[in-house]
């Protein structure tokens, strides 16, 4: 038990970690290259996408039948579509705020609120991809503690370990670009990250000592990443798909073929 708890806290740890690599570019860069970003992007959506079937909605399905009770596609479609809708209600909260901010330019501290602003928005995206990590870690016990398993576990967090360079960037670039010094921007595009390594050992605490809800907390995690895989990363990485037009598609392919490929070789 203590185990998977100690995985989940070591592998959030690393996908806080790439937030920070990804808000030190603030040092080197005033612009990241784009069709490294996009690629990156691009890699991490193919390998999210995949990630939430492999290694999250088909172990729930297999975990629910084998449990007995409610009916395994009902368990299933209802984490996923709570995940789907928790990231949802977050995006919505934080877009509502940052309309607020921006109603309230040109006021005393607006410069203040948009800051404010930005460094919640990745905050709040963080919360429940650092609950995914934690929920595939907190699943390795019993006959789920083997390699295929493990490397699955694994292939989640590197998956939104890769999404977080470009979001630590996402901070500290405007926050350079707003005036602040370059270390500021680092530490505060690094810290949008620290929620990562206590909502993964949540995560993880709560399938160990709730077990029944095993097949829907990884069901809810599926339907996170799906979420936010689809409505942020992919349309992200198309941005310049005139000029780059298959750069991020091939990302997304790659990471897909990679999922898969560990999957097959694993399994």
């Amino acid at each position: 038990m203590d185990n998977v708890i100690i995985m989940a806290l070591v592998a959030t740890l690393g996908t806080w970690s790439v937030t920070a690599l990804g808000a030190a570019t603030v040092v080197f860069f005033r612009t990241p290259n784009g069709r490294v970003l996009n690629l990156m992007l691009g890699f991490a959506a193919g390998v999210m996408v995949a990630a939430s079937f492999w290694s999250l909605l088909q172990p729930a399905i297999e975990r629910a039948e084998a449990m007995g009770g409610a009916p395994p596609f009902l368990v299933a479609t209802g984490g996923f579509l709570c995940g789907a809708g928790f990231m949802w209600i977050s995006d919505k909260i934080v877009s509502y705020a940052r309309n607020r901010a921006d109603s309230a330019q040109g006021e005393p501290g607006a410069r203040m609120n948009r800051i404010i602003m930005l460094v919640l928005s990745i905050t709040l995206h963080n919360i429940p991809e650092g609950l995914a990590v934690g929920v595939a870690f907190g699943t390795l016990r019993g006959d789920r503690a083997g390699m295929e398993n493990l490397m699955g576990a694994v292939t989640v967090a590197v998956g939104i370990g890769l999404q977080n360079f470009p979001e630590g960037a996402a901070v500290s670039i405007p926050l350079r670009r707003e005036g602040y010094s370059r270390k500021k921007g680092f530490l505060l595009g690094q810290a949008s990250g620290m929620v990562e390594p206590v909502a993964g050992v949540i995560g993880a605490l709560l399938v160990v000592y709730m077990e029944a809800i095993l097949p829907f907390a990884l069901s809810f995690a599926a339907g996170a990443m799906i979420l936010v895989a689809v409505h942020e990363l992919i349309p992200e990485c198309q941005r310049n798909q005139q000029k780059e037009p298959y750069s991020a598609t091939m990302g997304i392919i790659l990471g897909f073929a990679v999922m898969m490929l560990l999957d097959v070789m694993l399994g």
